[in-house]
């Protein structure tokens, strides 16, 4: 029996269930944020999706830091959680507005998010203004049980801004209020979805390399039995 050739389709049936089960593990595999609206200037809701604890402890802790050009911030409320926002000073004032909310801490009411399952906690903001590629970041610090990780530099949170709609100052209009829930949704959804498509394709593409594997062993065997 050729031991080399055997020893390469193990090699082969090991790098496709790894590729196959690691690929979709890594596909949600931080803190990510989708948005009801990327445009310049216009109210939206930003959506954190927590996948996950840290090194498999639960979560009891979201504290998300506002980038200090963002003034308009309104948390919405998740029955699983308590909400405490701090505010800093606005230095110069926004018209009226002399004060901007900084940070949104969601804090677990009783039991502590578990490591295996999924929540996702919403922010009606107005973006800021700016030109179509400018990145806005939202840092994240994930409290758990044990431990605690930090969402910045390349994993940060954020939100790739585009044009400004022309002819729409504000970025909303009176019955686009009742439907942001809606598209956040559906940005959720999209954000979600692409990761996950890729996953079963990488996914499959490692079974398939497998089963290859398989084929090409039990072809090596019979081969050197004759």
């Amino acid at each position: 029996m050729n031991t080399k050739k055997i020893g390469l389709a193990a090699l082969a049936i090991g790098a496709g269930a790894t590729l196959a089960l690691a690929v979709p593990l890594s596909a949600s595999a931080h803190v990510g944020a989708s948005a009801s609206s990327t445009a310049a200037g216009s109210y939206s809701i930003i959506t954190f999706s927590v996948p996950h604890g840290c090194d498999g402890s639960a979560t009891t802790a979201i504290t998300i830091d506002i980038p200090d050009d963002i003034v308009s911030v309104t948390p919405t409320v998740n029955s699983n959680w308590t909400i405490a926002t701090t505010r800093v000073p606005l230095e110069p004032a926004v018209e009226d507005q002399t004060e901007r909310t900084s940070q949104v801490t969601y804090t677990a009411k009783s039991d502590p998010l578990a490591a295996d399952q999924r929540d996702t906690f919403e922010l009606s903001v107005k973006l800021p203004d700016g030109e179509a590629g400018d990145v806005v970041e939202f840092p994240v610090t994930q409290d758990c049980v044990e431990g605690q990780t930090l969402w910045i530099g390349d994993e940060v949170p954020s939100v790739t801004l585009t044009a400004p709609v022309e002819g729409d100052e504000h970025g909303h209009g009176a019955t686009e209020e009742h439907s942001d829930d809606t598209a956040a949704e559906h940005s959720e959804t999209e954000a979600a979805s692409s990761p996950d498509v890729l996953a079963r394709v990488l996914g499959i593409g490692g079974l398939v390399v497998g089963i290859v594997g398989l084929v090409f062993a039990f072809t090596t065997r019979r081969t050197a039995a004759k």
